[in-house]
């Protein structure tokens, strides 16, 4: 479709038709999680075997963590990197049909996640952010090994992976 004629169908209002019937994108939506993810029970498994306890999704605080660690002064969000837009993944890409609402609404989704990370910080509170790809299979113990460092080393902030021109993964 040529932007001259995407353009015309934004002015009259018309959608660029789904490759799937609006019942199978319903079914297909309403499948994703917010809690309760494996890659959440993942890291929850991992530090409950390590003696690490721990509330999940305190609605009390901004952002409603997935794991709040108050022995430890600690958050931790366990974050997707197609919702949450992690920099530099390939998993963070913009969907093709509606690219105008799917950029605003990352957009919007990464001024929030900025918003809730300095609330937590006047706050006091230590936070971490573990992005779903730094916890497939083959980067998983690493990942929660630098969590559990992490977290006993008092540092006020944490994220992995980080992709920059330094990284290998």
């Amino acid at each position: 479709m040529t932007e001259a004629s995407h353009d015309d169908l934004h002015h009259i209002g018309k959608r660029m038709t789904d490759r799937i019937d609006p019942a199978a994108r319903s079914r297909t939506m309403a499948a994703i999680r917010s809690k309760d993810t494996k890659p959440e029970k993942w890291v929850r498994s991992a530090l409950h075997q390590q003696g690490f306890r721990f509330r999940l999704h305190a609605k009390k605080l901004p952002g409603s963590p997935d794991l709040v660690l108050r022995k430890y002064h600690a958050v931790i969000f366990i974050n997707g990197c197609f919702w949450h837009q992690h920099d530099g993944c390939k998993a963070a890409h913009l969907p093709k049909t509606r690219p105008e609402f799917w950029s605003r609404k990352f957009a919007c989704n990464v001024a929030r996640d900025q918003k809730i990370l300095y609330q937590l910080k006047v706050l006091g509170w230590r936070v971490a952010i573990i992005w779903e790809c730094g916890l497939k299979k083959k980067h998983r113990d690493t990942t929660l090994q630098q969590l559990v460092s992490w977290l006993q080393s008092g540092a006020e902030y944490f994220e992995i992976p980080v992709y920059d021109e330094f990284s290998d993964l």
